[in-house]
């Protein structure tokens, strides 16, 4: 795995604008694409911050897409292997958890979900994560209805 970063000036809604990292992650072939993120957050000091785009491949994929529309709406998980392309990877990271969803194809379909461990690298995948210091997220992926 391999961690490039920058430093970029990062606006934030309500704030003044606040410095923050941009971390460019590169995963090889075999390695698994969450633990890898996982790895990565946890060698910057990734508190909070946004995955904002991500390419590559997989051999394997492990995801899971909600299961109704009833709350909570549970969970249904599926896995496969192949070549896929990896068309997005997007998320979010809060304190220092990683929520992030991938989509990826093959030549007949495009699938996707929240990622999963399980999802395996074919030739390389790229991330780009940017930090958010000083916005806490905590509450940001829990259920609220109004």
């Amino acid at each position: 795995m391999i961690v490039k970063t920058s430093v970029l000036g990062w606006a934030q809604m309500g704030h003044d604008p606040d410095p923050s990292r941009l971390f460019l992650v590169r995963l090889n072939p075999h390695e698994d694409l969450l633990q890898g993120l996982r790895v990565a957050v946890a060698e910057a000091g990734i508190a909070n911050g946004a995955i904002l785009s991500g390419a590559g491949s997989l051999s394997r994929y492990h995801v899971h897409v909600v299961k109704t529309t009833n709350l909570p709406p549970g969970d249904v998980f599926f896995s496969g292997e192949g070549a896929f392309d990896i068309l997005t990877l997007t998320g979010v990271i809060i304190d220092g958890r990683i929520h992030a969803h991938v989509t990826f194809s093959d030549p007949e379909k495009a699938m996707g979900g929240h990622l999963e461990e399980g999802c395996t690298v074919l030739t390389f995948a790229i991330a780009a994560i940017a930090e958010t210091p000083g916005v806490d997220l905590k509450e940001w992926d829990t259920i609220r209805e109004f």
